[in-house]
């Protein structure tokens, strides 16, 4: 297969990371591909190593827009049947589209191919690697509940599947690609599993959309389920597995919020609890004696039991 993919770059203030980024746009060994940056009202010196990049990269700017309306922009701009993201502060390794391309041979009808994350932490004077695993099932609608769809730079995209859900929503505050994500989905677009995990994440801050503000990134999960939930109801595929994938996600989400907010917390809960009467909470967010007090006397005293164990063991160690 020779399709050409167009690797697209939206870029603001990244002057410490964006030559990485493009360098590894154009050390992919996967011939026929297009490089494009957009540079979304940069005010330090991202712009100028832009350029210094001369025609081996097409590149346009513009005034601070916002992420999405910088993909979007590169969504127009770009001539390939296949798309592939990557944020300024991102890269690839070497033979990362060379093996999606490859793949697709495989599974001709894919509109999305989502490979695992390998995510990069940096810390003062360290940093390590390690590969965010995809787990099994690959139903896509499970993996979007469970929040485990990878970021924007892991999966290559087809553009025209793109174009028919409108590209990026250029007002989504945080969890972007989860928006567009639901949205392919719900059009019926067809999603891929590829093992091998060759985009790199970069964790460095708190700067990023997800993490300023979090009790948005939380309404926004939230509202995610709320549509997951809706559109498999009305269109009979709601399956116990799907429900059981949106509960799970609602209620670590409580957990967490119960430490800011108990009645909104208490609220999520509620729509667990209509649904699905039977609902058990599992993995490390409901150890063994956490489930054991949720079953019998439920999610408010489970909670509050779990801070007196908290302060308990702050207080002693």
């Amino acid at each position: 297969m020779n399709h050409k993919v167009s690797i697209l770059i939206p870029c603001y203030n990244a002057e410490r990371w964006i030559s990485n980024s493009i360098e590894s746009a154009l050390n992919q060994t996967y011939p026929n591909k297009e490089i494009i940056v957009v540079d979304d009202g940069s005010t330090d010196g991202s712009l100028d190593i832009i350029k210094s990049f001369g025609d081996s990269v097409r590149w346009e700017t513009q005034s601070n827009q916002g992420g999405n309306v910088a993909r979007n922009l590169l969504l127009e701009l770009s001539t390939g049947e296949w798309l592939q993201y990557l944020d300024a502060d991102d890269y690839l390794l070497p033979n990362k589209i060379e093996k999606q391309v490859q793949y697709l041979s495989q599974v001709p009808h894919t509109d999305i191919l989502y490979s695992p994350s390998i995510f990069e932490y940096h810390q003062e004077e360290k940093s390590w690697q390690e590969v965010l695993p995809i787990p099994e099932p690959h139903d896509p609608w499970i993996l979007l509940a469970r929040w485990y769809l990878p970021q924007t730079g892991s999966p290559i995209w087809r553009k025209q599947a793109m174009i028919d859900v409108g590209g990026w929503k250029v007002d989504q505050p945080c969890c972007q690609e989860h928006e567009l994500y639901l949205r392919l989905l719900i059009a019926g677009k067809r999603f891929e599993y590829f093992a091998e995990a060759a985009s790199v994440y970069r964790q460095w801050g708190e700067s990023t959309v997800c993490k300023r503000d979090k009790s948005e990134t939380h309404r926004q999960l939230l509202a995610i389920q709320d549509k997951i939930e809706q559109h498999l109801n009305a269109t009979n595929q709601l399956t116990q597995a799907r429900q059981n994938a949106i509960n799970q996600t609602r209620f670590e989400n409580a957990r967490m919020i119960w430490l800011s907010d108990k009645t909104w917390a208490s609220q999520v809960i509620a729509k667990i609890n209509n649904p699905n009467q039977a609902f058990i909470p599992s993995g490390q967010a409901a150890p063994k004696f956490y489930r054991l007090v949720y079953r019998l006397l439920g999610f408010s005293i489970a909670e509050q039991v779990a801070n007196v164990k908290r302060l308990f063991n702050h207080k002693f160690i």
